[in-house]
């Protein structure tokens, strides 16, 4: 009795056994509801978490964190803009590239291509070429050679493989005896990589900057400089201050701005994703009111008794709000304890799974991923926490006041 009366008599409902027994198995389905509801949103949104950080770094360890270019065409000055883009605070690493669109040819088997002059060592300062290599050495690109690094399904689509040519088609055109011809060079397969992106593997090859920029007939420029900064997320406020530094006109492109459909929709997913889910946490709550309505009805002759002694009509309606809150209070705790468990431990479940039943559930030859990636973040939980709490309240407040409404009279006539 040293709680407050709302509380104390609350609570004590929310404890006691009940006569109706199918008032009990509604306010067990309501609170198994916002547990299996916060379970949900809390396991999905840190697997989409975890997928998403694993396509960002997939992306952006072959792309950059940011371009620089010069606007009016090829950049000649190139040594001196790298220099001064090194000496940047915010800039991890700098190499310079050569891009072309190109066809390829092998036989029969024709495909279009984004090709990229590279300098081998530069360019471990801004991607993970090297590490991606499955067949070959990024080393073996040498100016003048010729050589070639393709992406695995790329070469596999033109039936090519390490220590075999393959024709490079470019734009650029070259006048002889017979007319006007696109611009030919056979160039050796030296190398295979494979990023676990589409778009790279599909349609994406490396070339020495050198030879690149002798098929576009670029001289002594380049298409630009690729930047690696010291924080990927603060991109667009660092590329500013770069830009601001280096004097000149540039035209600088960060990561947000080169994918910005991509992860727009990959965002929106999510948000979608997150109000589908929820729901479920919004069935539950609606199950709550379900329950107080029949236990305001149950109770109607316990709130007479307490009319009569003096309870005002808003300590009644504290009672049963009370009661409802402690079902969401529980569901909510049980769901954050089940829902954080889970997400910790996504990958060695499903491997268990995948080996208990003998299926694989991520096929890595079609997903490159074999595991299930998770990425459980704080933010997350207290949101989905918080919003299924906050229902849990909301949907205590018509009940209660249909109990404090309640007339004492009326409701012990047949008592």
């Amino acid at each position: 009795m040293f709680l407050p009366l709302p509380l104390f008599i609350g609570l004590r409902y929310t404890r006691a056994k009940r006569h109706n027994h199918f008032i009990s198995f509604i306010s067990l389905i309501s609170t198994l509801g916002i547990m299996l509801g916060i379970v949900a949103l809390i396991v999905v949104l840190s697997v989409m978490n975890g997928f998403h950080t694993e396509i960002r770094t997939r992306i952006l360890g072959m792309a950059s964190h940011a371009t620089i270019s010069d606007p009016y065409g090829d950049m000649r000055d190139w040594p001196d803009v790298l220099a001064r883009a090194r000496d940047q605070e915010s800039v991890l690493g700098a190499a310079p590239f050569v891009e072309l669109q190109a066809m390829l040819a092998n036989g029969a088997n024709v495909s279009g291509a984004q090709l990229r002059g590279i300098l081998p060592r530069e360019e471990d300062q801004v991607s993970d070429l090297r590490q991606e290599m499955v067949q070959g050495e990024v080393d073996d690109l040498v100016a003048g050679a010729f050589n070639i690094i393709l992406g695995r399904e790329l070469a596999a689509y033109l039936g090519v493989g390490v220590g075999t040519k393959v024709m490079v088609v470019t734009p650029q055109v070259s006048a002889t005896p017979i007319g006007i011809m696109p611009r030919l060079k056979a160039c050796t397969v030296s190398g295979l990589f494979a990023a676990g992106m589409s778009d790279y593997d599909r349609h994406a090859g490396f070339l020495h900057l050198e030879d690149a920029a002798k098929l576009m007939r670029l001289e002594e420029g380049i298409t630009g400089i690729r930047l690696k900064l010291t924080d990927m997320f603060a991109a667009p406020r660092l590329v500013r201050d770069i830009v601001s530094d280096l004097g000149g006109i540039y035209r600088i492109i960060d990561w947000t701005q080169h994918h910005r459909n991509f992860f727009a929709a990959l965002r929106t997913e999510k948000r979608m994703m997150s109000i589908i889910l929820f729901l479920i946490v919004a069935v539950a709550a609606f199950n709550i009111v379900s329950t107080l309505v029949m236990v305001v009805t149950d109770k109607r002759p316990d709130i007479a008794i307490l009319r009569t002694l003096g309870a005002s009509p808003p300590r009644i309606m504290a009672i049963f709000m009370v009661q409802g809150t402690a079902i969401g209070a529980v569901g909510t705790l049980l769901g954050l304890v089940g829902g954080i468990a889970l997400a910790l431990n996504v990958e060695p479940i499903v491997a268990g799974t995948e080996g208990l039943f003998d299926v694989r559930f991520l096929d890595p030859d079609i997903y490159y991923i074999s595991e299930l990636p998770s990425d459980l973040r704080i933010r997350d939980v207290v949101r989905v926490s918080v919003g299924a709490f906050l229902m849990s309240v909301l949907a205590t407040l018509y009940p209660a006041w249909r109990a404090a409404r309640t007339d004492p009279a009326e409701a012990l006539r047949y008592e």
